[in-house]
């Protein structure tokens, strides 16, 4: 305990965004069957760990928006992997807060498996990621993507992952209004009453579409200059009923350089894609003003070939 207690881990803790987004259908345990492509990208929290002598999890942050009791995924993380290793060390935790809340960029989740990877680390009990990812499926659907991260094709309920080998090397504008944030929940309960009205039985369907994606889903993403759509069906629900929404999907769209643009996740956060990082830089300094007087918070970014990174 006595060399445990002297280590501090910092890690980085990443968002994504959705390249891919289909909702198949509702299953009959409440969940929808999804099909997605997942992206890491270079917008970050950043979390400390250490050790305490008190066997408690101690959560803190700059951000005054969030809670810190035990409802928080942070917390509610570090409990679960407490009682899975049957251990009595406690944490002090510390989240630097960079990526906005409720934005579709799933920075909880990121958050999360941040610090599932950091405590395993910090308490030495050498899980494997398999393990890992076993608890962090039970915490929340996006989480087991953070766990090994990059680029992945997301099926199930985002459980079910497979590693693209890939290196795509795009440039990335976000845009979100920090004024508006978007439930996930309530999101999904609108596209699945409107889109559907029965529950999945066709198993035949769900593979082929797994497949579909499996062979053409990069293929749509080598864009070569020319400007395709990206697929999100929650997109479908929040841009008709969120104007901010709408209106930085067509403020991305009327960029100069842009390749492509989406919705991320259930939104709000909105991104167009860049042939480069160089080119995405001028886009956002040309236009930030009239983002900012638009009312929305802007970044610039890169992909990542890998998600949660020790620092």
């Amino acid at each position: 305990m006595q060399d445990l207690a002297k280590k501090k881990i910092n890690i980085k803790s990443p968002a994504k965004i959705n390249l891919h987004l289909e909702v198949i259908g509702k299953r009959d345990d409440g969940f929808h069957e999804l099909a997605m492509i997942m992206q890491n990208i270079d917008l970050a929290d950043y979390l400390e760990f250490e050790i305490n002598n008190d066997g408690l999890i101690k959560l803190e942050s700059d951000c005054n928006d969030l809670t810190l009791s035990d409802d928080n995924l942070i917390v509610k993380s570090a409990n679960l992997l407490r009682k899975k290793s049957n251990i009595g060390y406690g944490a002090n935790i510390f989240l630097r807060k960079n990526i906005p809340i409720g934005a579709g960029l799933a920075g909880g989740s990121s958050n999360a498996a941040a610090t599932l990877i950091g405590l395993n680390n910090l308490w030495d009990l050498k899980l494997d990621q398999e393990t890992l990812c076993s608890l962090a499926s039970t915490l929340g659907s996006d989480i087991p993507f953070f766990i090994n991260g990059g680029i992945q094709l997301c099926f199930g309920r985002g459980e079910i992952l497979e590693k693209l080998d890939s290196t795509l090397e795009y440039g990335v504008i976000l845009l979100k209004n920090p004024n508006v944030s978007v439930s996930t929940a309530e999101t999904y309960k609108k596209y699945s009453n409107r889109f559907c009205n029965q529950y999945l039985t066709d198993k035949e369907m769900i593979e082929n579409i797994r497949k579909n994606l499996r062979d053409y889903g990069l293929n749509n993403l080598n864009f070569d200059n020319q400007h395709l759509s990206i697929k999100n069906d929650l997109q479908l629900v929040v841009e008709n009923e969120n104007d901010s929404v709408k209106l930085a999907l067509y403020l991305l769209s009327k960029l100069e350089n842009c390749l492509t643009f989406s919705m991320s996740g259930s939104g709000p956060t909105c991104f167009a894609l860049f042939k480069d990082i160089e080119t995405a830089k001028k886009e956002l300094t040309a236009n930030y003003k009239m983002f900012r007087n638009k009312g929305y918070d802007s970044w610039v970014c890169t992909f990542l070939e890998k998600g949660i990174t020790f620092i």
